[in-house]
């Protein structure tokens, strides 16, 4: 039988699904077949409504090699596991001769522990929570939690929090899960033999494709403890979110509560003196934490350096005492002592990191109104941690509908530790762009809107004139409006200044679970849908009713945000622009992808306004309009009023 070509594979996984091949998804399916096949990494840009996924699962799974496939949300993990890879496995298996197997793996804290839910949580602030297991009917609502998971427990194959529905508190959840460091391990847990996280590991070794989030993704680079199965070629999708997931991960934190915690689950595991010396690091970290000031602490104070200098030495004394260092294996392990130790190695590695004071390292205190002042460290760039552990030993296909920034891969490349293709130098890797572009026909289906005639917003200032702005473009449009602030206190002023200025109905993010207020925005048309960061990524409302998007400002970064500004001086201390490459850049990855909200199938026509004159007016609006898609552009008011009441018009005329 001839080996069936790359074409034929697509036209099937595309007819299987229900489609029609779309334009740039062979490109794309060729592009990613070149890349595996020589080994070497591509960036590929591809617009919503391409079809991306079928473009890299085809190739994928014609190679034969274990594939990892990454993304940064559930939604798209759910939709390849459930809808994608199914119906592709099943149209490429008379073809291919062989049935490709998947499988979904997250990390351990996603899965129900069944040691927990049998044997109770092994902490003292937590006594008593499982007792509610036995009341007939429990009466709080963490106990009704209880007893669900509990039934759950009988039902449930995966485990997985995220098949239960509906779900329950994080509270709740953190009774029946454990993380990696509190895991007895299969061989140790009289339950090891039903867990499920190791079940879905041992599907994962299995699979051919493996899907899961880009958090595990960097655990299991950067972590050296390995997660994922050995892969031959590793897919990252939505891979805008790549460099942020990354540096998540990366991060250590302390707070005088962890710290607390961590001393009450040891005190009665080791000898006086060790729990005493701990207790004695703690007091006098939590001093410090009492005067701590917001901001980047470019060298550690004093009096800080020396808490942390007792807090690792004190935890070290303690780890050692729970019978264990790093190098050698729990002795008399069980449920308590792991998570203590789990606790206090966690504050010894942030503690040593800090004391360290790598030149690569960012600290900074944060302080919240509710939980109080924290210590925080991140990496400078993770680029190099990227281009060491992610990029040297396998094919790597990276894809969104935003990578292109300015109109190049430039910054993103960079910004991933890579090198284009052609670059002579440093040992970085190269890669290669594409662009497939997008199906949709922007210039006649959008608008790009610049208020040009606005004063440019200040940090503080009340913006009456964007808020008049505002109301009449609502007013215009219908309704139908997702307006996307930069703050949440600007998106709840917007909020409460539309209420009383306009009949239409006003969403506000944060007044309801975010799935149940996109699910009201769609449904009716004159609704409105204010908010901030989640929504700028989170929202797919293809139709009538999204037809106004609104940016109240550009979304630079906060100029006193610690990382952002010390990674801007760094690049500015190299010779570089440091606005350009980390402020601006943040902003159109931003803004590209909250315009990607407008426009979701052939249909849809509407507005994107921008309430910020910079965007018309400054020298880095051009590389800013460059990042986003290419609607017909107007700083004209007038324009656009006519032309939100013509689209509604055009709605209301379809019964919409």
């Amino acid at each position: 039988m001839t080996k069936p070509s790359l074409p034929e594979l697509l036209h099937a996984a595309v007819t299987a699904v229900g489609g029609t091949e779309r334009p740039g998804q062979a490109a794309m399916a060729e592009a990613v077949a070149a890349a595996v096949d020589d080994n070497s990494h591509l960036l590929v840009q591809a617009g919503t409504g391409t079809g991306k996924s079928l473009g890299y699962l085809v190739p994928a799974l014609a190679h034969g090699e274990r594939v990892v496939v990454a993304t940064a949300t559930l939604a798209l993990q759910r939709q390849l596991v459930e809808r994608d890879l199914p119906r592709t496995v099943d149209a490429l298996h008379p073809l291919l001769r062989r049935r490709p197997q998947f499988a979904m793996l997250k990390g351990r804290s996603n899965y129900l522990c069944l040691h927990r839910l049998h044997e109770g949580v092994p902490q003292e602030e937590e006594e008593g929570l499982f007792d509610q297991f036995e009341a007939a009917a429990p009466s709080s609502k963490l106990g009704q939690d209880l007893l669900r998971l509990r039934d759950w427990s009988d039902e449930t194959e995966s485990g997985d929090r995220d098949d239960l529905t509906p779900g329950v508190s994080d509270r709740a959840w953190a009774q029946v899960s454990v993380s990696s460091r509190e895991c007895l391990g299969a061989g140790k847990c009289a339950y090891g033999a039903e867990c499920f996280a190791e079940l879905a590991r041992e599907r994962a070794k299995l699979a051919d494709v493996v899907v899961t989030n880009h958090a595990l993704l960097a655990i299991d680079a950067i972590e050296g403890a390995p997660v994922l199965p050995q892969h031959e070629v590793l897919i990252v999708d939505e891979a805008h979110e790549l460099v942020s997931r990354v540096t998540g991960v990366a991060t250590g934190e302390l707070t005088p509560g962890q710290v607390n915690r961590a001393v009450r689950r040891a005190a009665k595991l080791v000898n006086e003196k060790a729990a005493d010396a701990l207790q004695t690091a703690s007091e006098g970290f939590e001093r410090v934490m009492e005067l701590a000031l917001p901001g980047r602490l470019e060298e550690v104070p004093e009096d800080l350096g020396y808490a942390l200098l007792a807090l690792r030495d004190a935890a070290r004394t303690v780890i050692s005492a729970l019978g264990t260092t790093r190098d050698k294996s729990v002795q008399d392990e069980d449920a308590v002592r792991k998570q203590a130790l789990a606790s206090v190695e966690t504050i010894h590695g942030v503690a040593e990191r800090i004391t360290q004071g790598s030149e690569y390292d960012v600290v900074w205190y944060e302080r919240h109104d509710r939980f109080g002042a924290s210590l925080r460290v991140a990496p400078l760039s993770v680029s190099g941690l990227l281009r060491e552990k992610l990029f040297t030993e396998r094919s790597v296909v990276l894809t969104s509908a935003t990578l292109k920034l300015g109109g190049d891969f430039n910054g993103v490349g960079a910004s991933l530790g890579l090198a284009p293709e052609g670059t002579a130098g440093d040992d970085m890797p190269q890669w290669k762009g594409l662009d497939v572009g997008s199906p949709f026909d922007y210039p006649k289906q959008g608008i790009l809107y610049v208020a040009r005639h606005l004063a440019t917003p200040g940090r503080d200032s009340s913006r009456t004139d964007m808020l008049d702005e505002l109301a009449e473009l609502v007013e215009a449009a219908g309704g139908r409006t997702l307006g996307l602030f930069s703050s949440m206190r600007a998106a709840q002023a917007a909020a409460e200044e539309l209420r009383g200025r306009l009949d239409k109905p006003i969403l506000l993010q944060g007044e309801e679970t975010l799935g149940e207020l996109i699910k009201n925005f769609a449904a009716d048309p004159e609704t409105c849908l204010f908010g901030t960061l989640s929504l700028w990524q989170g929202v797919d409302v293809p139709g009538a009713s999204c037809q106004l998007v609104v940016m109240d400002r550009i979304p630079f970064p906060r100029p006193d945000d610690p990382l952002m500004s010390a990674r801007q001086k760094a690049v500015e201390e190299a010779g570089g622009n440091g606005f350009m490459a980390v402020a601006a850049t943040h902003a159109a990855l931003l803004m590209a992808q909250g315009a990607g909200r407008l426009v979701r199938a052939t249909g849809d026509k509407g507005v994107v306004a921008v309430l910020d004159p910079r965007l018309a007016n400054a020298r880095y609006g051009s590389y800013l309009r460059a990042s986003l898609p290419d609607f017909w552009y107007t700083t004209d008011r007038n324009q656009a009023r006519r032309s939100l009441t013509a689209i509604d018009a055009a709605a209301k005329a379809d019964g919409k």
